[in-house]
């Protein structure tokens, strides 16, 4: 049984294998005349306007902070947890929630579009 699947891929592999196709060294032209292009980057790169996007995305992240005194709700939740702990569950200021989500989902969103531009 292994020999046969072994003999039908070898088989499947020599069909496909790559080919020479005679094109009167046509690509060689085309490489050549690529190369010696020249192409310049545009003044603003992919990765630059990542960056740019990041740091948005931060300012946006901060102003909203403030914007609803995070420092002041994180500070009063951070009381009331460490004074109930024992006795009761968490309550969830859902404006924070969404300033936290906010955040993560831009600061994320840049970061994911800048790994993936610089795979290319």
């Amino acid at each position: 049984m292994k020999e046969d699947n072994d003999r039908l891929l070898q088989q499947f592999f020599n069909e496909t294998a790559p080919q020479q196709i005679a094109d009167d060294g046509f690509t060689e032209q085309v490489m050549q005349q690529v190369a010696s292009a020249g192409i310049e980057r545009p003044a603003f790169s992919v990765q630059r306007l990542s960056r740019l996007w990041t740091l948005f995305c931060l300012i946006a992240f901060g102003v909203w902070f403030m914007a609803f005194d995070g420092a002041g709700q994180l500070a009063i939740r951070l009381e009331v947890m460490l004074r109930t702990l024992a006795v009761q569950s968490f309550s969830i200021n859902l404006a924070m929630m969404a300033a936290v989500l906010f955040g993560l989902l831009f600061v994320g969103a840049g970061e994911v579009i800048a790994s993936e531009t610089s795979r290319r």
